[in-house]
């Protein structure tokens, strides 16, 4: 129907921006410090193993949306693979993770701001900028991917700079600069390992976090012209992303800052590097690049917690009000529901009792993990139904079935290690509770829509031709 459907507004190269820079956010840019200041030198493996774990992940929801793109990505594979309770159950928790990240981004970019400007509550500053990134939102898709264009763009630039910065000087090219470089720096604190290599573990989890919203790019993709090469080409270059973006920026900080270093979490990896190198207004460039960050992530969070919103009212697992898109194919409600959610989430993080908020976001802490749980399981039973429908896939998940039964394994084993680690328990817990909470909601709506006596079956989406 013409007004509940969307525009394929977005060039290729706004794709190929947010496929570049989709994961590129405060995670690199500030956590990766607490990553290396848990497991030392060895957070390198846990940036490793995670990036290997979100190629193979990439690669089977690449499969997925190349034979049958949209919005809904994995929330509508999830539907057809498993059931209808999958695809209502993880859809909805997906769009809770997102909602309850715009008040994080709001709250780091309100600080930085604040800082200048103390005058003005950070509060209002945190509101001010969510509703402020959400006119991008508003009006077409492709303003939205005009935004994320020049952020993304930003981004890449200063990692870019980043790590060129850091060869300089470890090549002794930059005067009066002198690093240590990573062996010396293992050599004096305690080694490759110097926590012993279950610290490899906990980083993992924290790494985990940082590379959520690389899947964003197959819901964007649904609104392109030729969807489907643009995930393909998304699927291909995410190999070399994570290898220059994270995996090299991390060699660089292990060959400057020592793992031990008191103001390593304090002030972030890519701070404490360029502070050591004694570069000029060291705060100042990266409060500056971590608020542009920070604001691409906000304006992408607000656009990926609306078309999940949109596309489960499609699917008649939400208010019928929500698919209802406006002239520019924009899906207002469901941007505007989600913006407001975030708003009064971050009201809830100043005015509400502290451990309010922290519960909240305890109920979040999992959901990266369940979703690509839930892409590996869906991966594995629809392969064989758009085999059986006679579907060519132009695009197929390597040694299929062992690795994807492999990342199953592993995701499940990260799951059951975050309850037995006190840190991450009251996160599990609170997912876990949430998701057996929202689980049961999709049982009960699948079985209202298509019991005879109180609705007529919704057809279910079906194969691609």
């Amino acid at each position: 129907m013409s007004n509940t459907s969307l525009a394929p507004g977005l060039k290729q190269r706004h794709v190929t921006m947010l496929s570049i820079a989709g994961v590129i956010g405060a995670g690199l840019f500030v956590f990766s410090g607490h990553a290396i200041a848990k497991a030392g030198p060895a957070a390198l493996l846990a940036y490793l193993f995670t990036g290997a774990l979100v190629v193979l992940v990439m690669r089977m929801l690449g499969e997925m949306a190349v034979a049958s793109p949209d919005t809904g990505s994995f929330s509508t594979y999830a539907d057809r693979a498993i059931g209808r309770w999958a695809g209502f159950s993880i859809g909805w928790l997906y769009w809770w993770f997102w909602v309850l990240a715009i008040p994080l981004e709001a709250i780091a970019a309100a600080n930085i701001i604040n800082a200048w400007l103390p005058a003005v509550d950070t509060w209002i500053i945190a509101s001010a900028l969510i509703l402020l990134l959400t006119c991008s939102n508003f009006f077409s898709v492709a303003r939205y991917g005009e935004f994320e264009f020049w952020f993304g763009l930003v981004k890449i630039v200063a990692i870019i700079g980043f790590i060129a910065l850091c060869g300089a000087a470890l090549m002794g090219l930059l005067p009066e600069r002198e690093v240590s470089g990573m062996g010396q720096l293992m050599a004096l604190h305690g080694g490759f390992a110097p926590n012993g290599l279950g610290a490899i573990v906990g980083a993992m989890l924290t790494t985990m976090f940082s590379f959520i919203g690389a899947e964003v790019v197959t819901i964007a993709a649904a609104e392109s012209k030729n969807p489907a090469r643009q995930i393909t080409r998304a699927t291909h270059s995410v190999v070399w992303r994570i290898c220059v973006f994270y995996l090299l920026s991390i060699v660089m900080i292990l060959s400057i800052v020592p793992w031990n270093d008191p103001r390593l979490p304090q002030v972030g990896s890519f701070q404490r590097a360029l502070e050591i190198m004694r570069i000029p207004n060291a705060k100042l460039i990266i409060d500056v690049v971590v608020l542009l960050a920070v604001a691409s992530c906000m304006n992408s969070q607000v656009y990926t917690g609306s078309r999940m919103l949109y596309s489960l009212a499609q699917r008649g697992d939400a208010p019928r009000f929500l698919k209802r898109v406006n002239p520019a194919k924009v899906p207002l409600a469901a941007v505007a529901c989600t913006t407001a959610l975030g708003v009064v989430a971050t009201f809830i993080n100043y005015f509400a009792p502290e451990n309010v908020f922290k519960f909240l976001l305890s109920t979040s802490g999992a959901v990266a993990l369940l979703v690509y749980l839930v892409i590996a399981i869906s991966q594995l039973c629809l392969r064989k139904k758009l085999l059986a429908a006679g579907k060519t896939l132009e695009l197929r998940m390597w040694l299929f079935p062992w690795l994807t039964w492999l990342v199953i394994v592993f995701i499940s084993g990260a799951l059951i290690s975050m309850f037995f680690i006190p840190a991450y328990r009251p996160e599990i817990t609170a997912t876990g509770l949430l998701t057996i909470l929202i689980i049961c909601l999709g049982l009960l709506n699948a079985r209202k829509v298509s019991h005879p006596s109180t609705a007529q079956p919704k057809a279910r989406a079906p194969l691609p031709e």
